[in-house]
């Protein structure tokens, strides 16, 4: 990459913040990790990660006006890219442990508990992206890695890529400017690398 990108990794409280700025910057990004809402706002590309409940991290985004900065960088056409919970946020509400909460309603539909043998899903998946998916380009079959317990089964509306543990559910969405991941390409290895470069390049 001739010009290194700006990103902001959106820190609101929630874990896991350094591994996604790390790997990032592997992938050829200037990084910084802030909560400050201008900077999210000005950044080539906002990242919104999560880790744990979608009620909590809801919260955290909300106590630093980050829905704001999402909605109007997707409104601008701005690239935004969810991870794990920070993908989950993006749906209409969630459903954890009987209590409803309200995201951020970029996409429709709720994310609700797996109906799986074994919860959470932890682990290396093989997901099915949509044929000539750019953010999927070189890393076509590969696996990615992820931990959770919780996901949306579909995105309407949005390009989806799917993948299995008991039933289907939504792995990955591309709509516009707006990215999302359930797993974690930050700890996906050389597939994870690749991904991450791919979506730098869309900046």
């Amino acid at each position: 990459m001739s010009v290194s990108k700006t990103v902001v990794v959106l820190d609101y409280g929630s874990g896991n913040l350094r591994s996604a700025e790390r790997a990032l910057a592997r992938a050829g990004a200037s990084v910084t990790v802030t909560a400050d809402p201008d900077a999210a706002a000005a950044a080539d590309g906002l990242v919104v990660p999560g880790v744990g409940a979608f009620a909590a991290c809801m919260a955290g985004i909300d106590a630093v006006g980050g829905g704001r900065v999402v909605h109007e960088r997707l409104q601008g056409d701005r690239p935004v890219l969810g991870i794990c919970v920070g993908m989950q946020v993006l749906f209409e509400k969630g459903v954890e442990h009987g209590e409803q909460t309200t995201g951020l309603g970029v996409l429709a539909g709720e994310v609700t508990r797996l109906q799986a043998p074994v919860v959470p899903h932890m682990g290396w998946n093989t997901v099915v992206p949509p044929a000539g998916s750019p953010l999927f380009r070189g890393v076509e079959g590969e696996r990615f890695y992820f931990v959770h317990s919780y996901a949306a089964r579909d995105a309407p509306g949005a390009s989806t890529t799917y993948a299995e543990h008991g039933e289907r559910f939504a792995a990955a969405v591309e709509r516009g400017a707006l990215s999302a991941t359930q797993f974690h390409p930050e700890k996906s290895g050389d597939a994870g690398a690749t991904f991450l470069e791919n979506w730098l390049r869309s900046l």
